[in-house]
């Protein structure tokens, strides 16, 4: 299940881990990065968020991520602007560890598309 070679996850890892301190002046964790990333998909910008906003921020980057991977598929917005997609296949069941691995090889992967589209 593994997209990257263990070599080759470590070091983008740590590109994506600089991008997010260049950003933030941190070492970002998971749920940072995806939080980070649903706010860049919404277009809503840094400010206070609810505990509620701060989940749906988080799914939303998790969606953005995975929809690189085929797992999603934008379907559209809310009358309250929050975007929604669609299950296009099943996410694999894996333990924790796989789990982190899985997100974070698709967060790589975000960027690099990102990067290519600009």
């Amino acid at each position: 299940m593994q997209l990257l070679s263990p070599e080759e996850f470590e070091r983008k890892s740590k590109e994506v881990q600089y991008r997010f301190i260049q950003m933030t002046g941190r070492k970002p964790n998971l749920n940072t990065m995806l939080f980070l990333i649903g706010i860049q998909e919404t277009g809503k910008g840094l400010r206070k968020y609810s505990k509620e906003e701060k989940q749906d921020l988080m799914n939303v980057g998790t969606c953005a991520i995975l929809t690189v991977g085929g797992y999603y598929e934008p379907e559209g917005w809310d009358e309250d602007g929050w975007p929604h997609w669609e299950i296009v296949k099943p996410v694999p069941h894996m333990s924790l560890q796989q789990q982190e691995r899985f997100l974070m090889e698709h967060i790589i992967l975000y960027f690099e598309k990102l990067d290519k589209e600009s």
